[in-house]
C-alpha cells in the first residue's frame, strides 16, 4: 500500500474506532505496514505520534460532550479510555488549560482537534544525496536497548551518552583496552552504526549501538546481528550531529518514502551510519540513514 494512502487508512479506522481500545499494532496491521516504519512516517508526515493524535482526538471529542450533553463527567471520562475520573482531569487539563467542570463556562478555551487530512506538500528544490548498493549479509556487534515506539527518539540519545561516558571516553584519550569490552569496541568499531531492528513485537524494538564484527569474542553485556543480502538505500548528510542526520531522516521519510514509483521499505530493521573520522560537531561531518530496499 502507498504510504499516504497508508495514514489516510488509518486515520479513517482510528475515527471509527475512537472510543475502542484500539492498539497501534492493531492500526499498522490494518494498513499492513510494520509498526516501526509506519509510526516514524506518520510521526514526521503529521506531526504527532500515533498516540498522541488518538488521545489528542479523544479530548476534543471529550469537550464536545461535556458541553452539548448532560453526560456525567466519569462516563465520558470512562468513554474515552481513562480508568478514573481523575486522570481524565489531569490529561483534560493539561491539554485545554481548564478542568472539565470548567468547560461549560469557559468555551471559548477549548482547544480544537480535528481529524488530519494528509496531503502531498511539494516544497523546495534541495536534491537527496543517495545510492541504492546490493551488500552481502554481514554482521554488527555492540550495546543493545528494547526501546518503546513512543519515546525512541528522546532515550537514543541518552543511550549513546552513556556507552560513550562509560566504555568509549577514556579510550578515544587514549587509554589502552584491557578488558574484553574495551577489547571489542576497539577491535570492531563499535559506534560506527546505530541499528533499529523491529522484530519484538509488544510496542517495542531493539536499538543496538555497533560496529562490524570482525570475529573473536561476544563480551557479556553485548549482542550480535547479522544483516541479511539486501539492497540499501544509503542516504548522506553532512553537518553537525544531531541535526544533520535528523534532517536527512525527515527528508526520507516526507519526501522518499511516501509515494515513491520505484522502491518499496524490504525489512523491519534500519542502520544509521556514523564516519569513525572527524568531530561529529564539524560542519562537515559525515554520517548517513541506509533503508533496506526492493524494486517494486
Amino acid at each position: 500500500m502507498e504510504w499516504l494512502s497508508a495514514i489516510k487508512k488509518a486515520i479513517s479506522y482510528i475515527e471509527e474506532n475512537i472510543t475502542s481500545d484500539v492498539t497501534i499494532e492493531e492500526i499498522c496491521k490494518k494498513v499492513n505496514i510494520s509498526q516501526f516504519y509506519f509510526q516514524r512516517s506518520f510521526n514526521i508526515l503529521t506531526g504527532y505520534t500515533i498516540a498522541e493524535y488518538i488521545r489528542n482526538r479523544r479530548l476534543y471529542l471529550a469537550s464536545l460532550e461535556l458541553i452539548g450533553s448532560d453526560n456525567k463527567i466519569i462516563d465520558i471520562a470512562y468513554k474515552y479510555g481513562y480508568e478514573t475520573p481523575e486522570s481524565f482531569t489531569k490529561a483534560y487539563t493539561r491539554f485545554h488549560g481548564i478542568t472539565p467542570k470548567e468547560a461549560n463556562k469557559k468555551r471559548n478555551m477549548i482547544k480544537v482537534f480535528l481529524p488530519l487530512t494528509i496531503k502531498i506538500d511539494i516544497s523546495g528544490g534541495e536534491t537527496m544525496d543517495y545510492v541504492v548498493e546490493k551488500m552481502n549479509e554481514f554482521t554488527i556487534i555492540g550495546f543493545e536497548y528494547v526501546v518503546g515506539f513512543e519515546e525512541g527518539y528522546k532515550v537514543i540519545p541518552t543511550y549513546w551518552d552513556d556507552v560513550f561516558k562509560n566504555h568509549v571516553k577514556a579510550l578515544i584519550d587514549g587509554k589502552k583496552p584491557k578488558t574484553a569490552i574495551e577489547h571489542a569496541i576497539i577491535d570492531n568499531c563499535i559506534g560506527e552504526f546505530g541499528a533499529c531492528i523491529d522484530d519484538l513485537g509488544n510496542g517495542k524494538f531493539r536499538y543496538i549501538i555497533a560496529g562490524r564484527y570482525n570475529g573473536g569474542n561476544v563480551p557479556d553485556n553485548m549482542v550480535t546481528y547479522t544483516f541479511p543480502s539486501v539492497e540499501w538505500a544509503k542516504f548522506s548528510a553532512r553537518g553537525p550531529l544531531p541535526g544533520s542526520l535528523q534532517s536527512i531522516n525527515t527528508k526520507v521519510f516526507k519526501e522518499w518514502v511516501p509515494g515513491n514509483p520505484d522502491y518499496d521499505i524490504a525489512a523491519d530493521f534500519n542502520l544509521e551510519w556514523y564516519s569513525p573520522n572527524g568531530n561529529p560537531k564539524d560542519y562537515d561531518y559525515e554520517s548517513a540513514v541506509w533503508l533496506p530496499v526492493v524494486k517494486k
